[in-house]
């Protein structure tokens, strides 16, 4: 998978990917970031200006994105134009298989401050993304987070394929839970079945678990979920107990 972020603070970026599952994916080959500094696309190093129409804060200006696209664009030969934004298409899991499946570099351009100048979106029509309905400083942040859900889904970046086919929602399914060592803490013992060897009745606790946890924390998620006709008869006798 190949990125390339565009942005106000690159040492934000360059931070995370020195860091864990991101760091291995990239010594490894699976996955290639390129950070551009936008002040590097100006003249004189003014990203920002103020707005028209006044109010507070900053705007990013459209000449140094118009810049930067262009020329990663000449160098990538295609891309994938991605805006973090509050008022773009929720994140989910399967739009980060979607990224981690992009044969184009995927290009982040985040904004910051009172957000970019319009003419941007008028002019690329980037795909607005979300990653929830709140407000962050920049759209690093969210950059980051789209880059390591999608690159964990790449085939042998994670050593054990199971660990992506057992994690949330991936099945329309919260995780089951997960105990270590030590096997009683502070009168809190992991589960017999666990321990018991059975590894059959260790997968079904464990799929049991996942769909208890789902009905709890997020039940509609099981309308999605790929469901036995005896988990859903489960299901209805757990949901009016």
């Amino acid at each position: 998978m190949k990125c390339d972020v565009l942005t106000l603070f690159p040492e934000v970026i360059s931070a995370v990917l020195g860091q864990s599952i991101l760091k291995r994916a990239q010594a490894a080959g699976f996955l290639e970031v390129r950070v551009h500094a936008l002040r590097d696309f100006t003249r004189n190093e003014q990203a920002d200006d103020f707005p028209y129409g006044g109010g507070p804060g900053m705007v990013l200006k459209p000449e140094p994105i118009f810049a930067a696209v262009e020329q990663i664009q000449k160098e990538r030969g295609s891309v994938r134009l991605i805006l973090p934004s509050p008022q773009g298409v929720p994140f989910s899991q399967p739009l980060a298989r979607a990224l981690s499946e992009e044969t184009r570099s995927l290009l982040f351009i985040c904004g910051h401050y009172e957000g970019i100048d319009a003419r941007v979106q008028a002019g690329w029509q980037p795909e607005e993304v979300s990653v929830g309905d709140y407000i962050l400083t920049g759209g690093e942040l969210a950059a980051l987070v789209m880059i390591d859900a999608a690159t964990r889904l790449i085939p042998g970046v994670l050593g054990d394929p199971a660990s992506i086919e057992e994690e949330s929602f991936t099945a329309s399914l919260l995780e089951y839970p997960h105990y270590t060592r030590p096997r009683v803490f502070r009168e809190m013992a992991v589960p017999e079945v666990l321990v018991s060897g059975n590894h059959e009745e260790i997968r079904r606790w464990r799929r049991q678990q996942a769909i208890l946890t789902t009905l709890e924390k997020r039940p509609r998620l099981l309308l999605d979920a790929a469901l036995t006709d005896e988990e859903r008869a489960w299901i209805s006798r757990m949901a009016v107990s």
